[in-house]
């Protein structure tokens, strides 16, 4: 029974399960095992991702849930070492010490006993003396438990300021030893050194160690974070004003208080500040101040230069007679070009760069195909990239040469200890080409568009192909609009549905959304039927029609895969049809396996397809590439995930980095293309209701396309053309640059 401690009460028990936990802010509902109780008791509080072994001494109090009884709501707790050999043995079989699983855990304990983490700690040798345990396995042993004790010491100092466990270990492996020491003298380089882990966590702490709200270190941090989310929400630059503004807001400290964090930024070179009243027009739109993130600064003018650079820089090679090669290509493929089409391939032979835009079924692929055979013909070297894995395979497949995406073409190679992306393609070491072609360029943020120009040769051509009212990049910037924009640069607009593809109610449909117009609902008596809407209004029956669409409709009518061929799009996370609670239930009925891992109140299980949430240059998986769970290893404490043949190994502590896939937003969409794509749409999503969102969801269909919802909701979207701005200057830096060459 409970000790009366003070006003507290303390109980002691092993955690048998976690039943609820909220990421956000930890709170957490678990079962555990209370000696001389019989029945597991609940326990609530703030307990920061506690696992199935732990035992716990826990202060709190009693209260009884009108709905689920009598729980113990806990103030603090601490974390013990198990007593009993059964409860080490739960302990060690967790997965809390890498290299030691539930069949290696019970073996240690049928070995040792109650002394089996005494043996541990102080006598690791004799471990050998367990079958299965060599000197690999010892290593890896001693260094977990080793570092297990050092990130319980930052647990112990982080544990007061809302910090999980998986946090303490990614802080512990950046910092190590001195972990502690770098959060107690600046804890808001978390917010830049950790993944996860923002300004608002880092401010906490701070706050907890006596870092007052106007202290230069915390509003200086602070102005990188707000200009840091506005890079998140695409833009480039934030007005003055507005950054004073906002700064104010979220800081909570006088206006007055932020410039002076801004010139101390400057002074530092973190920031640019940027009046450019040479710029025609910039006063009236942005006001005469612009504050950049300095990285931002330098990728938007470094794009301005090297586009003059190479739109300049002399045509190295021009056919005799552009006819005759035109004509050549034609018959090499058996084709006969539309005039459009002759246009973009004409202009790829004069123009030194060209960008090629439009819809689904206008002939992008086939413009591309013609520029490498008469590069091919002309004994150019051509090389081919994408911005993802998926859409350089597909680029593959559609023109026979080797695509690869823009991060191999630049050979990018990870620089321990450094965020900076080290690409080893630049001015000094160009890449090696007389052509350059770019697919699905609408994808392409700012930053990355840069380092690519940085690394192509003057005399190259390049080509930009893409679909410009597709959405814009996740990253910051609108790099595909602006150059069209800035109209320094040859552009093919093509919008021609061609014969074969007015066979497809996906592509008519499409260009009808892009143009303004309802698409064709009604199910043709004759014709192509690949193309379905499903009329329901409450997000609960969506949510059930979804899942009946993917586990037995599609698969049983169209013969397509539920997990491969299958994709659901939703426009957002949250809500009853939101990609979170689509997830969960699809997992429910198309994933039986019961190997299976809980981490941060979030489930994986073998055979579970899977998104990536970031770019990790180390393990050479970007933000949006979709792979499946291949394996759990809790004795190794890494999961396996397949991406397309390629497969990645995750620490447990790195689960963040990926989420379930059944359902993904339809901007983790883009690049993508699906044999099958299932699209919510309502009113409750009213706030990302934008034509050009479900225009970017429905051209992710090849074969079929469901829409589940209410035409009302289609109608505000299609309707909704007032795409959101992007605070950029790229398209007037070009257009000034050109100018003043002239």
């Amino acid at each position: 029974m409970p000790d009366v401690i003070g006003t507290q009460l303390e109980i002691r028990g092993q955690v048998e399960r976690v039943t609820f936990y909220n990421e956000e802010n930890q709170y957490t509902v678990a079962k555990i095992k209370v000696e001389g109780r019989s029945s597991l008791v609940t326990i609530v509080g703030t307990l920061y991702g506690v696992a199935p072994g732990e035992v716990l001494r826990l202060k709190g109090g009693w209260g009884d849930h009108p709905r689920y009884g009598q729980q113990f709501k806990v103030i603090s707790y601490e974390t013990l070492v198990p007593a009993t050999v059964k409860g080490i043995e739960r302990y060690l079989g967790s997965g809390m010490i890498k290299g030691i699983g539930p069949v290696m855990a019970k073996r240690l304990v049928s070995r040792f006993g109650e002394k089996t983490l005494d043996v541990i700690d102080a006598d690791m040798e004799r471990l050998r003396e367990v079958q299965g345990i060599g000197e690999r396995r010892v290593e890896m042993i001693k260094a977990a438990w080793d570092e297990q004790k050092e990130v319980r010491n930052v647990m112990v100092f982080l544990q007061g300021n809302g910090v999980s466990p998986a946090y303490a270990v990614k802080i512990y492996r950046f910092y190590g030893s001195d972990a502690v020491r770098v959060v107690s003298e600046n804890p808001y380089r978390l917010a830049v050194d950790i993944f996860g882990m923002g300004f608002l966590t880092a401010d906490r702490i701070a706050e907890k160690l006596g870092i007052g709200k106007e202290a230069p270190l915390r509003i200086e941090t602070g102005v990188l974070y707000i200009l840091g989310q506005l890079a998140d929400e695409g833009h480039l630059f934030s007005p003055f004003s507005l950054l004073v503004d906002k700064c104010s807001e979220v800081l909570e400290v006088p206006k007055e208080t932020i410039p002076g964090a801004i010139e101390r930024l400057l002074a530092q070179k973190k920031v640019v500040l940027d009046d450019s009243q040479t710029l025609s027009g910039n006063t009236k739109i942005y006001g005469s101040a612009m504050v950049y993130l300095a990285s931002l600064y330098i990728s938007e003018t470094g794009i301005s230069d090297m586009i003059k650079r190479l739109v300049l820089f002399p045509k190295q090679m021009r056919l005799l007679n552009t006819d005759e090669a035109l004509q050549w290509v034609q018959e090499n493929l058996g084709i006969v070009f539309s005039p459009r089409q002759l246009k973009a391939v004409r202009s790829s032979i004069e123009e030194k760069m060209l960008v090629i835009t439009g819809g689904p079924g206008t002939g992008k692929t086939t413009i591309i195909n013609g520029i490498i055979r008469i590069a091919r013909k002309m004994g150019q070297k051509a090389l081919l990239a994408a911005p993802t894995g998926r859409a350089a395979k597909r680029m593959t497949e559609a023109t026979g040469f080797e695509a690869r995406t823009i991060h191999r073409l630049l050979e990018y190679s990870p620089r321990q200890g450094s965020s900076e992306a080290g690409f080893k393609r630049s001015e000094s070491n160009p890449l090696d080409a007389d052509l350059i072609v770019i697919d699905e360029v609408s994808m392409v943020d700012v930053p990355l568009m840069y380092h690519l120009l940085k690394a192509v040769p003057e005399k190259a051509t390049l080509v930009l192909v893409g679909d410009v009212d597709q959405l814009p990049s996740v990253g910051p910037g609108s790099a595909l609009k602006d150059i069209i924009t800035s109209g320094c640069v040859a552009v093919a607009r093509l919008n021609e549905i061609f014969r074969q593809s007015e066979r497809s109610m996906i592509i008519v449909n499409a260009h009808r959304i892009n143009n303004g117009e309802m698409p064709v609902l009604e199910r043709p008596a004759e014709g192509p039927k690949d193309f379905f809407f499903v009329d329901i209004e409450e997000p609960g029956e969506v949510l059930q029609c979804i899942v009946g669409l993917c586990k037995d409709i599609i698969p049983s009518r169209f013969g397509l895969h539920p997990l491969n061929d299958i994709q659901v799009l939703s426009p957002m996370h949250r809500g009853g049809a939101g990609v979170t609670s689509i997830n969960e239930e699809l997992q429910k009925v198309l994933n039986s396996s019961a190997d299976e891992i809980s981490r941060g109140g979030r489930t994986f299980k073998t055979g579970d397809k899977v998104l990536q949430t970031r770019n990790n240059y180390d393990k050479d998986v970007y933000n949006g590439d979709i792979g499946r769970i291949a394996g759990i290893d809790r004795e190794d404490q890494d999961v396996h995930v397949d991406f397309d043949g390629k497969m990645v190994s995750y620490d447990f502590s790195e689960l963040d980095e990926i989420m379930l896939a059944y359902a993904i937003s339809v901007h983790k969409s883009q690049g993508s293309e699906y044999p099958a794509v299932v699209i919510p749409v309502l009113t409750q999503h009213y706030l990302l209701l934008q034509r050009n969102l479900i225009y970017t969801a429905v051209t992710r269909g090849k074969r079929l396309v469901y829409l589940v919802g209410t035409k009302k909701a289609l109608s505000i979207a299609i309707r909704n053309n007032k795409t959101r701005e992007r605070y950029s200057m790229l398209a007037k830096r070009l257009k000034e640059a050109m100018r003043t060459n002239k």
